[in-house]
């Protein structure tokens, strides 16, 4: 099926930072063929240096020439918490920086840039006091509150090195992660209710630092925040200890902190933080980011791809535990002098309509959030949209994984009444930024494409078997060939794995593990991890395409496809499918489906089996945990693993039920 290219708005691009075609092409030919002069005049001119860097990029993507090594803005010096506060000061003070949504409606608050400077600085001298010092990791684990961007900020501004450990992970893999980089200090909460389930935060981090003991480490230090208050006294259900000399208030001790703290001066390729990301052999990777590269990189896509502007109110509903949190929550927006939402939520408490009674409370302009949240919204119906006015919008972004083109047309057409543009970002834990993307007011937008590659960056489509380039409309590998700024400089103490997990496979090339293709107009389309990629019959397909095909039917909600072993094909396709309201699941509804998919792919893409499931199991964060799909599609559903970041674990034996 073809999806028709979709034009910027003139209306739009009069204001935009990038106003055409043209000048996105010649700003793009500038980038790539001077990378180092285009990134200092960015970093010189758009950021605060303590002390001057002294050469701009020095790289080797080669194994065979040396360790794989990627240094950006060498000699200089920074503090990337000066550059999203202290220089704001002067002139925006008063500005509103974070505007707290909480789990209940009602429940919000504001903290102005200078509130949240002293706060930031308040909670540095709180580390310090706890002996916490540069190079030092520290943990958290914390509910969507103000607390969490200000301890993030707090550890950069001493120079600690943050490690954010997403909040809907077990005790075990909190402890794993404590353990790899051995933090010494963690900061969490007492709990928190994410929709009506109370999240028992402490109980967990209590569990993570018993297990850390049994294996010879000890965390030194527990800051917790009171979220829940005497408003709900302890239970069994979220019981946690307060051990003492161990664990801290974070109210208490904010009480007698100074408001005044100083910026370590970091070099620029300091470690700033480590995000673990799952990795194949099942071991969590902790991905290194280090502070200049990343700061000029994060700030820069910001303002570009969101076409941000001063009057802007920006909310990027995910959560700082993932990266896109930590770049587009945390700190290219507060980079930026933005004004956000932060939401404690979830999209569907207390009903479906939340996030646009949030936007039209607010007054959201730049709206992002992850293709799963658009899919479960429109599986709701058009009425809890419809019941909001959304006029404050004028752009929607999308993140996480790829969007199918119904989903892209659904929030174009009816949240942003083809009125907004949308930037569908394609980027990755490593990259710390946004790679490929339209750019709002510049670029044509095709509905399921991600578009073009931001300045500087240099993709290229890979034969997966040769490893040679492709050229015009192919399909293969997504490779780069140059870095960019917000590249990843390692895997924390393990840069063996850096090197073959990401540059062993092609040489040369960083290798993203997606599959890509490049059509006629030059749109990069990413069809999924390569692991996701199914050979049937010799013919090779990205789950994603056929998930894509199935939701364009107008029965399907949702769609997870994953492999089953087939002893003709080789491998066979088994689909989950969620239906929209209005539809029953039925044989015949099975043969519309497969004809569906045979009409728009081909016949060698029609599924072995289709599983009726009423919903998918799926994190806290809207990931479909396609492990557990794999594992019952293959009978083996007694073997499931660690089940515990599900968000509805009740959700599998729905699953076993419909089988």
């Amino acid at each position: 099926m073809i999806h028709p290219t979709i034009l910027p708005s003139s209306k739009f691009s009069e204001k935009s930072h990038i106003k055409s075609l043209s000048e996105y092409n010649s700003l793009y030919k500038k980038s790539v063929q001077d990378p180092e002069g285009f990134w200092s005049e960015i970093a010189r001119d758009n950021f605060f240096w303590h002390k001057d860097f002294q050469k701009t990029l020095e790289f080797n993507y080669d194994r065979e020439k040396g360790p794989v090594s990627i240094q950006w803005f060498q000699g200089g010096q920074t503090n990337i918490t000066y550059n999203c506060l202290d220089r704001h000061l002067k002139d925006h003070s008063n500005r509103t920086a974070l505007i707290f949504e909480g789990n209940e409606p009602g429940d919000n608050s504001t903290l102005t840039y200078q509130e949240l400077f002293s706060e930031v600085c308040k909670f540095a001298n709180v580390l310090k006091d706890k002996g916490v010092k540069k190079g030092d990791r520290v943990a958290l684990y914390m509910p969507m509150i103000n607390e969490l961007v200000i301890a993030t900020l707090a550890c950069a501004r001493i120079g600690a090195v943050h490690s954010v450990v997403f909040g809907g992970f077990s005790a075990d893999s909190l402890a794993d992660r404590i353990l790899d980089s051995k933090c010494a200090t963690l900061i969490t909460a007492d709990g928190c209710f994410r929709g009506t389930k109370l999240i028992p935060t402490k109980q967990i981090s209590d569990k993570a630092m018993q297990i850390c003991e049994q294996r010879g480490f000890q965390v030194k230090n527990c800051i917790w925040v009171s979220r829940l208050g005497d408003k709900y006294p302890q239970t069994k259900e979220h019981a946690f200890k307060r051990k003492e000399g161990r664990d801290f208030l974070w109210q208490d001790l904010m009480l007698s902190a100074s408001e005044q703290c100083e910026p370590e001066w970091m070099d620029a390729e300091d470690p700033l933080f480590i995000l673990y990301t799952s990795g194949s052999t099942g071991k969590p990777k902790g991905v290194l980011h280090t502070v200049g590269g990343y700061m000029v990189y994060a700030a820069t896509t910001f303002k570009y791809v969101f076409d941000y502007r001063p009057e802007d109110i920006y909310w990027c509903t995910a959560d700082v535990g993932w990266v896109t949190g930590h770049s587009y929550i945390v700190y290219g927006p507060l980079a930026n002098c933005a004004t956000q939402v932060i939401f404690e939520g979830i999209p569907t408490y207390p009903d479906a309509g939340r996030f646009w009674d949030v936007v039209d409370r607010h007054k959201v302009s730049l709206f992002y959030t992850a293709p799963t949240a658009i899919r479960a919204i429109a599986s709701k119906g058009l009425e809890w949209v419809k019941k909001h006015k959304r006029t404050s919008l004028r752009l929607l972004g999308t993140v996480g994984e790829p969007i199918n083109p119904e989903a892209w047309r659904w929030y174009y057409e009816e949240i942003g009444n083809k009125n907004c543009p949308v930037v569908d970002t394609w980027w990755q834990t490593e990259t710390g930024g946004i790679l490929l993307t339209s750019l709002p007011g510049a670029t044509p937008m095709r509905p399921g494409a991600t578009g073009y590659p931001f300045f500087g960056v240099t993709p290229t489509v890979l034969d997966p078997t040769s490893g040679k380039e492709l050229e015009g409309p192919c399909q293969g590998v997504l490779a780069f060939k140059h870095p960019w700024p917000g590249q990843m400089r390692s895997v924390y103490g393990d840069h063996q794995r850096f090197e073959e997990t990401y540059f062993s496979q092609y040489k040369g090339y960083y290798f993203s593990g997606d599959g890509c293709r490049r059509d006629e107009d030059g749109f990069y389309w990413v069809t999924g991890r390569v692991d996701d990629v199914l050979n049937v019959s010799g013919h090779r397909i990205g789950t994603a395409e056929v998930e894509s095909s199935l939701v364009g039917h107008p029965a399907v909600a949702e769609a997870a496809v994953v492999g089953i072993p087939h002893d003709i094909k080789g491998q066979g396709i088994y689909s989950y499918v969620t239906l929209n309201q209005g539809f029953e699941p039925s044989d015949e509804l099975k043969k519309e489906l497969n004809n569906h998919v045979r009409n728009e792919i081909g016949a060698f893409a029609s599924s072995e089996f289709i599983h009726w499931a009423p919903e998918l199991p799926k994190t806290r964060s809207g990931k479909i945990m396609r492990r557990i799909l794999r594992k019952i599609a293959s009978g083996d559903e007694k073997e499931l693993g660690d089940i515990s970041t599900l968000a509805d674990s009740s959700v599998i034996q729905t699953l076993l039920q419909h089988k």
